[in-house]
């Protein structure tokens, strides 16, 4: 059996050929995916789904997620965390890798190193780092196609070409069969990517790099959605209680004035007639047109903004104007603030950071309150989610360079590696200085209680949490134990003593022969 990795075979042992038959044979029901794959049965043309309507739902909710990113609220939240996620200053780059665990040869390790240096280069990391998380927080997906020179695969990664995702969909084709006691298990599952431009392209799905939010549509797990989902319906709330807000106050804002006529005995035809000629001869209608920048003389039916003109009959108090107060609350702005934070939280970002009035606090962190610390969790699970399409292109990227194995990357590699990003939170550098700092109160009023209660290993271990090496390497650096000793006691003589090969010789005592 091979691995078909761009086009080509990779040989797997015995050994990983029967514990993956022995993985896909156990199970009845597919992994638990939140790629938002369309899972079907049986081969590519005899599948069950429908590409179209799924597809067509999901660009559906990209158009949407898109044009609720372009309101204004909702800008200024997702900037701001994606400032708070990625941070560049054109000068270092915006994430590096972290090998420390990595149990390889220092070659090795860089090599790697300069593999990763390779796919920010070919992504333009460096400079469009904002533009692509964006992309991904607002889509809630991103995808990259590889492009590869077949006649010189160890080459690596040549061009990464950005794909819509309104474009893409990642198909999984689940094969059953039934075992000797009648059970349907799974028998295989191939996966693929379906790309729609003019016309349905297959393609491998190792030739696409891509990763999506992680949240997906509940009721089937086929949508992907986006981290604005959560944002869509307060966001109409709100918008639709500031037209509310608006229409009411254009409406009632001004007084009115109020005319009583006086119209006799004359009949309804006649009164009403009357009243219109009374509204006519003294009414002038200023219009200003904000288009042209003409005034006008605009004579049309009236309106709410207006005056009323009302007839009264003979035996009332004569002709009479009153006035009708406008609105007395048309300054409150409650509830427009309720559904403003409602959408702030909804986006997780906290509501002191969108108001023009409110200062950042950076002094103790017991002084920042509860959402910033939310908050900053928040920005790094996206970061965490985010760098899965680093460990993908880095792991074609160091096997078509035949640097590691299919193999050495699932065992050794894949849980080892992670990625620092720039720019960490000012409320983590503030808690661990005064993590430090308490820490060093509390092993000085030990040190101060004397010998009789702590030793000094037990101060070093305990209150300020060092470890055996930490503690080891301090003492080197202050001279305390000399390096080249402690390595010759670790393998000397136990008790201390030197090493066989540093033992000075026994002089053997001269013969009375000799002395004469």
């Amino acid at each position: 059996m091979a691995l078909d990795f761009f086009g080509f075979k990779i040989v797997r042992t015995d050994k990983e050929i029967k514990a993956e038959e022995r993985k896909s044979i156990n199970s009845i029901v597919p992994p638990l995916d939140t790629e938002g794959s369309v899972v079907s049965s049986g081969g590519y043309f005899g599948t069950s789904y429908s590409l179209e309507f799924s597809t067509t739902n999901e660009n559906l909710l990209i158009n949407k997620y898109r044009e609720v990113a372009l309101q204004a609220e909702v800008e200024s939240a997702v900037d701001e965390i994606v400032n708070e996620a990625i941070s560049t200053d054109g000068q270092e780059a915006p994430v590096s890798i972290d090998l420390q665990k990595v149990k390889y040869s220092d070659d090795i390790k860089d090599s790697i190193r300069e593999e990763f240096t390779t796919i920010l280069s070919l992504l333009n990391f460096d400079k469009n780092s904002y533009e692509i998380f964006r992309r991904w927080y607002v889509d809630g997906r991103i995808y990259y196609y590889i492009a590869i020179d077949t006649n010189s695969p160890k080459d690596g990664i040549q061009q990464l070409s950005y794909m819509d995702p309104r474009r893409v969909k990642r198909i999984k084709e689940v094969n059953r069969e039934k075992n000797p006691r009648g059970v349907e298990v799974i028998s295989d599952i191939t996966e693929f990517y379906v790309y729609n431009e003019h016309q349905n392209l297959k393609l491998p799905v190792d030739s696409v790099a891509s990763v999506t939010s992680g949240l997906v549509d509940d009721k089937n797990n086929i949508v992907v959605l986006s981290y604005l989902h959560k944002a869509i319906k307060p966001l109409n709330q709100l918008r639709m209680l500031e037209d509310a807000t608006v229409i009411y106050r254009l409406s009632r804002a001004p007084e009115r004035r109020i005319f009583y006529i006086d119209v006799g005995n004359l009949p309804k035809v006649k009164a009403e007639q009357y009243v219109n000629d009374i509204m006519n001869k003294y009414r002038n209608k200023i219009v200003y047109d904000s288009e042209t920048g003409e005034v006008r003389d605009d004579k049309k039916t009236q309106t709410m903004t207006e005056d009323f003109w009302l007839p009264r009959r003979e035996g009332g108090r004569g002709t009479e104007i009153g006035t009708l107060p406008g609105g007395m609350n048309l300054g409150e702005l409650t509830d427009v603030q309720y559904f403003q934070r409602k959408l702030y939280r909804s986006l997780h970002v906290p509501v002191a950071r969108l108001d023009d009035a409110a200062t950042f606090n950076t002094g103790k962190s017991t002084e920042i309150n509860r959402e910033e610390i939310k908050f900053f969790k928040f920005v790094q699970r996206l970061r965490t989610r985010f760098s899965v399409i680093f460990s993908d292109l880095l792991r074609k990227q160091l096997i078509l360079k035949e640097i590691i194995t299919p193999d050495e990357w699932e065992t050794e590699l894949k849980h080892l590696i992670f990625y620092d990003f720039r720019g960490e939170s000012h409320f983590m550098e503030y808690n661990e200085s005064e993590i430090i700092s308490r820490r060093m109160e509390v092993a000085k009023q030990a040190i101060d209680m004397g010998k009789g209660y702590y030793s000094q290993k037990y101060i070093r271990q305990n209150f300020l949490k060092q470890t055996d090496q930490d503690m080891e390497q301090i003492d080197i650096d202050n001279g305390l134990v000399n390096p080249e000793v402690e390595r010759e006691t670790e393998t000397g003589i136990e008790g201390g003593g030197t090493p066989p090969e540093e033992e000075t010789p026994v002089e053997t005592p001269e013969t009375p022969e000799e002395e004469q």
